[in-house]
């Protein structure tokens, strides 16, 4: 394009000299033209030229613009983007009228690509799981689990929550499972009823009175375990109910039964079994997370995969649900420029800094610059038509 526009101007220059060897009336109205559109191209190639460069290498003010305001521009243009396209009303206008809800939950809700998320999060899973060091991880589960857990004094915690059930009467269903249980086993256990009997009975009593003797208080038992597990209201289920209460305010209240409750809690937690649950809890938490992520059938990835689509239903259907994601992503947007601009717009600016500036002007040329050529094209043939004109009317006054 340089050529090109530089042929115009070597045109006009060549018609300039050659209408000197010419004559005739219109002779004039050539020169004219030819003498206008050198002025015009030459104007054109200064104005382009000085953009990029100095024209000739000549030190003349306001040119070789590009590489010598370099930065300015890059402050401007920085300026520019942050005041017009970083401002909290137009982001929130553009989000808005984006409809992201409507547009994400239309997406999501489609098989294929709550699938295709689904196995994006998976990857993302075991890539963390891989890089996360077991022996790190194992430190965290004890330092900021296990040892937060021990520390914790555990009795008025439980017999808070033990005369929570109380209150609530979930207890019944177990004083009920005990009941029967403790029936159906003296029930079934009718020989070991008759062996405690006997083997505490004096040794001068006749065998046949010690059996008499074993199958009443077998019998006693047995009614007595039948009307403990058929009647509610049985003093012994009072009894049970009784204690348990008594139980639930001493583990809040009474430091003996508080004592007793720590102890029992550095047992359990220094027991040998205890211990190797705690060292491979994160072994086994690691193998099933791997597992999962890598079976496409498995019921983690199914489940996340209907969650999905299921999310995205509610977001295409529900008016209410979708308005509050906007309504969170356009307050999500305009906390980040309104406390990040000046950092976002400074990456424009410092990358523009950074930039070679003779590079820079070399490379917006390459991008422009074909344009540019026209400026000088259209020159020359303007000033061609302006030169005739002005010779046009020149000749017709004078």
């Amino acid at each position: 394009m340089k050529l090109v526009a530089s042929g115009f101007l070597v045109a006009a220059t060549l018609v300039f000299f050659g209408t000197h060897f010419l004559e005739g009336a219109w002779v004039g109205y050539v020169r004219a033209a030819a003498e206008a559109g050198m002025v015009g191209a030459l104007a054109d190639w200064f104005a382009v030229t000085a953009l990029f460069r100095r024209p000739l290498g000549l030190p003349i003010p306001h040119t070789a613009i590009i590489p010598t305001r370099k930065n300015m521009f890059g402050q401007t243009l920085g300026d520019f983007v942050g005041v017009n396209f970083l401002s909290e009303e137009v982001v929130k206008d553009k989000l808005r009228r984006a409809g992201i809800a409507q547009r994400v939950g239309a997406w999501v809700l489609v098989p294929e690509n709550a699938d295709r998320i689904t196995s994006e999060l998976a990857n993302v899973v075991r890539g963390a799981v891989t890089v996360l060091r077991d022996e790190d991880v194992q430190a965290v589960i004890e330092h900021a689990i296990v040892k937060r857990v021990v520390d914790q004094p555990w009795g008025p915690p439980l017999g808070k929550l033990l005369e929570q059930v109380l209150t609530d009467g979930a207890h019944h269903k177990l004083v009920d499972l005990m009941c029967d249980r403790a029936y159906d086993w003296v029930r079934d256990n009718y020989q070991k009823v008759m062996l405690v009997v006997t083997d505490r009975a004096p040794s001068w009593s006749p065998k046949f009175v010690d059996a008499m003797l074993a199958d009443k208080v077998y019998a006693e038992l047995v009614d007595f375990a039948w009307a403990v597990k058929t009647d509610v209201n049985h003093p012994m289920r009072q009894a049970i109910d009784q204690f348990l209460i008594e139980f639930s305010g001493d583990m809040q209240n009474d430091p003996a039964t508080m004592e007793r409750a720590e102890l029992v809690k550095s047992q359990m937690i220094n027991h040998p079994d205890v211990r190797r649950l705690i060292d491979s809890a994160w072994g086994t938490a690691k193998k099933m997370l791997l597992d999962a992520a890598s079976d496409p059938s498995s019921e983690l990835r199914v489940r996340v995969r209907d969650g999905l689509i299921t999310f995205g239903t509610r977001l295409t259907e529900d008016d209410e649900l979708r308005a509050k994601v906007d309504g969170w992503l356009e307050g999500a947007a305009a906390y980040v420029v309104n406390n990040y601009r000046a950092e976002i717009t400074t990456l424009i600016t410092d990358t523009v800094e950074r930039w070679d500036a003779e590079e820079t002007s070399r490379k917006i040329e390459l991008q422009v610059g074909r344009d540019l050529q026209f400026i000088r094209i259209n020159g020359t043939v303007v000033g061609a038509l302006a030169g005739v004109l002005i010779y046009t009317v020149a000749q017709l006054v004078f």
